[in-house]
Formats: C-alpha cells, structure tokens, sequence
C-alpha cells in the first residue's frame, strides 16, 4: 500500500509542475461555471441536477487530457526502465497512476462546491440529492480515468492515447442512444452497458445499488486489462 500511494503522490506532484492540469482544470471550471450561471438565470430553480449533467460531458472531453500521458510518457521519455528496476510489481505501478490521476479528479470537483453554496443566496436547496449527484459525477470520472490509463498503457503516443480514451468513451456514451426504457435482449444489454445511463438516477439523488456496482465493476475491468498490459511487456 505504501509503495501505491508513492507512485499516487509522485504523479499528483507531476500534475502540479506541468501546465497541462491547470489548463484542463481552468477550462473545466470556466466551462463548468458558465452553464451553472446559464441555467440558474434561465431556470430560476435552486437545483444542481442539470448542471451536474453537464459537467460529466466536459469531463468526457477533459479526462482523455490529464490521462494520456500516465503511462505513454513513460516510455515515450524512457522512465518505464525506472519503474520497471524498482521494488514495485505492475499491480502497484497500475493502482499509484490510477490514484494520481483520480486525486486531481477529486481536486477539480472539490473546486466546484463553490456552486452548490451559492445556491444558498437564491433559495435553501436540498443538499441530498446535490451530494448523491456529486457521488455519481466522481464514479463517472473515475471511470473515464480507468478508461483513458489503460489507453495510455497501449502506445507511446499521447496524441493516440487521448484520441483512443476520447473514442471508447463517446462509444460508451451513446451507446444507448433511441433504445427504448424497459427493452430487453441485446437491445436491453446496450442499455446497461451505457456509461452515462446509470448516472441519471444519482443525479435526481436516488442511489441505486446497481448503478454503483456497474461502475466499481467497471472501473475494476479496465484496470485488469491494463495490468494485463502491462504484465505482458506491451507497454515497454
């Protein structure tokens, strides 16, 4: 466990001395803050539901961003020699950028609570059901992270990365797209699939043990792949 939090604290630091999170960063919250203001002028209605929507759909364009260099930069510059001598096992080198690049994710999200608080000027919200969304909106994010590292373990090309992490995640969002509530067989399993389709119940503040179990499994699924990858020297 220490050696996980190690690598998870060395990547945050590697966040920090680069440019890329604070652009990404600025951008989801000026973005963010932006159709917060939009739907609080326009709806007059002291509710994050809508707003909290819409800030997974700018993680869908920003997660592929801080996730395409946690392992492609490692053997685009040759550091993965370094991690690779190191008392480390590949499950732990996995598990350290994974936390790193969620940290950062927490951090982002932290920011927005600013939002939900103003909220207070307009009206006494329910802070339920803002807090059960938020829940939903970080196992959405986490997800994407566990998607965008295990494209970052198949190349040496951050460029590709993100494109790669961008394309799986837009194919899990509409993936459910026109089928129908309630359908079943193959139709019925694209609906379950949907990466965003178990997010909308969070978001009215309703916790559903399915949805949080789809996520975890999820999450767990791509980051055995990328161990996987890992172990089996692809990335080197």
């Amino acid at each position: 466990m220490r050696n996980i939090l190690t690598l998870a604290y060395r990547e945050l630091r590697s966040y920090a001395t680069g440019w890329m999170a604070y652009v990404v960063t600025a951008g989801f919250l000026f973005i963010g803050g932006f159709i917060f203001w939009a739907i609080l002028r326009y709806s007059q209605q002291a509710e994050m539901r809508w707003a909290l929507q819409n800030f997974a759909v700018i993680l869908l364009f920003t997660v592929p961003l801080l996730t395409m260099r946690l392992l492609a930069e490692e053997k685009k510059t040759g550091t993965v020699e370094l991690l690779l001598t190191s008392p480390v096992t590949d499950l732990q080198i996995v598990l350290g950028k994974y936390l790193g690049a969620v940290g950062l994710l927490v951090a982002m999200l932290l920011l927005t609570f600013a939002m939900p608080l103003l909220l207070i000027h307009y009206n006494a919200p329910e802070f339920g059901p803002i807090w059960v969304g938020y829940l939903g909106l970080l196992l959405v994010g986490a997800s994407f992270v566990a998607v965008g590292l295990l494209t970052s373990s198949l190349s040496d090309s951050q460029v590709v990365a993100g494109f790669l992490a961008f394309g799986i995640l837009l194919g899990l969002w509409i993936i459910d797209w026109g089928v129908q509530p309630g359908a079943t067989g193959v139709v019925g399993a694209l609906r379950y699939l949907s990466i965003t389709g178990h997010l909308y119940d969070m978001q009215k503040g309703v916790i559903d043990t399915k949805d949080v179990i789809y996520y975890l499994s999820f999450i767990f699924l791509f980051l055995f792949f990328t161990v996987r990858i890992v172990e089996s020297g692809k990335w080197k």
